[in-house]
């Protein structure tokens, strides 16, 4: 028995499979005979691998380089000079120089006072007058007694007596003219002058201080004249010879260059290093006190160089990227192992692991790993 349903559901259904026989009709009539390959067309091609990067290639350079030994150490006052007065328990009256002040030998750098002194000196050069006149009256008294005895009117001793009293009256004019020079140069003491040319690095003196025994007024930097001590491994201190050319950068990342002046004959047994010194320039931008690092010139030799930007550090190594098998427009990169040595200003040095003839990538190798495709293009930027 059939039941033949009737109503809303009956009309839904109906609907449907009107939709379903049109879908079908519509593939039937788009893609007649599905499942066969066109006739008259081929397969297509495979796509062409795409470049990674535009690169331009560079072969490495050969160059002469100076060999060089890295060092540091200090910068410091060549000889400095401690100036202090000779004179304790004055006061100071003057102080005519400042710290930085370039001096000259002679040059006044401060006043004590004088009062006291000059009194003394005034006073020895009265006693000296004294004793002179008297020295000249006993010369006269001798003289005569001289000439009496020769004609008999005086003994040989009163003889003797005036040339004793003679004798003493010179002893006692030096020994005043000996207190008189000391007071002159007690006069000169008054004034404290520079020991030599140079530059003042330190001052202590005071206006109205009393100056002591041992004191020091001023520090002195001899004729200008800076030296950098540099600390070199004993290892190495024997390639370091007197007149080596030096080179070292300030703080302020200047370049000053010297000449060593002499090795240190000893090594410290604490550190194993020995002090290499080094003049400077007296116009060089360096103060004593600073820290420097600088190297030593130890000869020349050829080295194989290319650009900084061509070398990749990766996991602790360094790499360049080779092109092997070129072709019209390019071709692939292969990651090379490479040792690297010197460094001088935006190149280094390859110390193996790469031939003079080989191409590599100059500028981009970051972007870059091992097999790549890049297109090369003559003084091209990476792209």
């Amino acid at each position: 028995m059939k039941f033949i349903s009737t109503g809303p559901l009956a009309g839904r259904k109906t609907r449907i499979a009107l939709a379903l026989a049109a879908l079908l009709a519509l593939g039937v009539f788009v893609f007649p005979g599905s499942g066969e390959a066109p006739s008259g067309e081929s397969a297509k091609p495979a796509a062409a691998v795409r470049p990674a990067l535009t690169v331009s290639l560079i072969t490495p350079q050969s160059e002469d380089w100076a060999q060089v030994l890295p060092a540091n150490g200090n910068v410091l006052a060549w000889q400095e000079a401690v100036i202090g007065p000779e004179l304790s328990n004055y006061r100071i009256t003057e102080v005519a120089a400042q710290v930085g002040d370039k001096v000259k030998k002679g040059q006044v750098l401060a006043r004590i006072a004088s009062d006291t002194v000059a009194s003394e000196l005034a006073e020895a050069k009265a006693a000296v007058a004294e004793l002179a006149a008297t020295a000249a009256e006993a010369k006269g008294n001798s003289e005569r007694a001289t000439e009496l005895k020769a004609k008999g009117f005086y003994s040989t001793q009163l003889n003797t007596q005036y040339q004793t009293a003679e004798h003493t009256a010179q002893a006692r004019l030096a020994a005043a003219q000996a207190r008189l020079q000391a007071a002159e140069v007690r006069m000169s003491k008054t004034v404290v002058l520079a020991s030599d040319d140079g530059v003042i690095s330190a001052r202590s003196a005071v206006v109205g201080s009393l100056t002591q025994a041992g004191q020091e007024l001023f520090r002195l930097i001899r004729g200008s004249r800076l030296e950098w001590r540099a600390e070199v491994p004993a290892a190495d201190l024997a390639r370091v010879k007197p007149g080596a050319v030096a080179a070292l950068v300030n703080p302020n990342g200047e370049r000053v260059v010297g000449k060593v002046r002499t090795v240190a004959p000893s090594v410290d047994p604490q550190t194993r290093n020995g002090l290499v010194y080094v003049d400077l320039p007296t116009d060089a931008p360096i103060k004593a006190g600073m820290f420097a690092r600088g190297e030593f010139e130890l000869g020349r030799s050829p080295a194989l160089t290319v650009p900084q930007g061509a070398v990749v550090l990766r996991e602790g190594f360094a790499y360049v990227f080779r092109l092997e098998n070129p072709t019209a427009d390019g071709g692939r990169v292969a990651q090379t192992k490479v040792g690297v040595g010197r460094r001088l200003g935006e190149r280094l040095e390859i110390t193996s692991g790469l031939a003079l003839t080989a191409q590599i990538v100059e500028n981009g190798a970051g972007f870059l790993a091992d097999g790549d495709a890049v297109k090369v293009v003559a003084g091209g930027k990476p792209q």
